[in-house]
């Protein structure tokens, strides 16, 4: 992890989900998005990645991770199932585990952040929302799961 210097932490607002993010890039060079989709829209949701840094998504208290699907079913949404927070999206594909934060889980959330880019993939297939998450997200390191439920 030394090779990425930044690192901004996220969570739900109970805390028992989290994330942490490691990049080289400061909040102002931020590609900041806004998926269309009505998801998104209901969560207020601002996403962002960087292919070169990594998420580690951390999941505090025991079965507090609610993961949702739905469209396509090509991802998990994380949710805390106890305060309804949505912290992020993970995607497996044969390459490795991909994700994007919601930058509104920030804690805090760095200032100077740029105003989100309206995005809609809603003409994707899936084969193509695959793709694009493989090259714009960022690599997942860990998921972290309790080893009891």
């Amino acid at each position: 992890m030394n090779d990425l210097p930044l690192s901004f932490a996220g969570s739900c607002h109970c805390g028992a989900i989290g994330f942490v993010f490691r990049t080289r890039l400061q909040p102002a060079d931020w590609s900041v998005r806004a998926c269309q989709c009505t998801f998104c829209q209901a969560h207020a949701a601002r996403s962002w990645s960087d292919p070169a840094g990594k998420i580690e998504v951390v999941e505090r208290q025991l079965s507090r991770l609610a993961r949702y699907r739905f469209g396509q079913g090509t991802a998990d949404f994380l949710i805390c199932n106890r305060c309804g927070v949505y912290i992020g999206t993970v995607i497996d594909t044969p390459q490795g585990r991909f994700g994007v934060i919601n930058v509104n889980a920030l804690r805090p959330i760095p200032p100077g952040i740029p105003e989100p880019q309206a995005m809609d993939y809603g003409g994707e297939t899936p084969e193509q929302r695959t793709a694009r998450r493989q090259r714009r997200w960022s690599p997942v390191i860990d998921v972290a799961e309790p080893s009891h439920r």
